[in-house]
């Protein structure tokens, strides 16, 4: 992964690369392999809801792995992070759009195919991504952007987003 700090190119390849092993396993794979994206009879509003989650969080996700790879300069897995803060964007609203998109995605299809299983795995999703935010990415974001990770981190919730966008000061 070290070739992938060397350029746009080498983390728009490694960001590609990490989005088909982490959310899409984590947010396709894993919740097809509890529901078998097979429809039980359900609450047809929850299954729009969820249907609406899926929809909203795959162009916010993806759009927040272009921003690690163009803007960034480098790729969401630690090995080879961003040379660059990321503040433009989702990353206005929230300091974890990935995170949060990928939860959404889990729980839209919880509702969707009316599956508790997949509402239990999402919530264990949230649960230890919080865990290695707080234990590992805040700490290493702090180290890394010492100037303006402080700000940033003060101004923009880690998972709720703001109802305005923050601008940089």
């Amino acid at each position: 992964m070290a070739k992938v700090r060397s350029g746009k190119f080498g983390a728009i390849v490694g960001s590609a690369l990490f989005f088909v092993v982490a959310p899409c396993v984590m947010g396709g794979v894993i919740p097809w392999w509890i529901t078998d994206w097979w429809m039980k009879r359900g609450h047809e509003g929850l299954r729009y809801l969820g249907a609406a989650l899926i929809v909203l969080a795959v162009p916010g996700l993806v759009d927040s792995f272009v921003r690690f790879a163009v803007q960034g300069l480098g790729t969401p897995a630690p090995a080879a992070p961003t040379r660059n803060l990321v503040v433009t964007g989702l990353y206005r609203y929230t300091r974890n759009p990935m995170y949060v998109a990928v939860a959404a995605m889990i729980f839209g299809q919880a509702l969707l195919y009316s599956s508790p299983w997949c509402g239990v795995y999402g919530a264990a999703f949230w649960l230890v991504t919080h865990i290695f935010v707080v234990m590992y990415e805040e700490p290493a974001l702090s180290r890394q952007f010492p100037e303006d990770y402080p700000a940033y981190k003060k101004a923009v919730p880690r998972w709720l987003p703001r109802l305005t966008p923050w601008r940089k000061p």
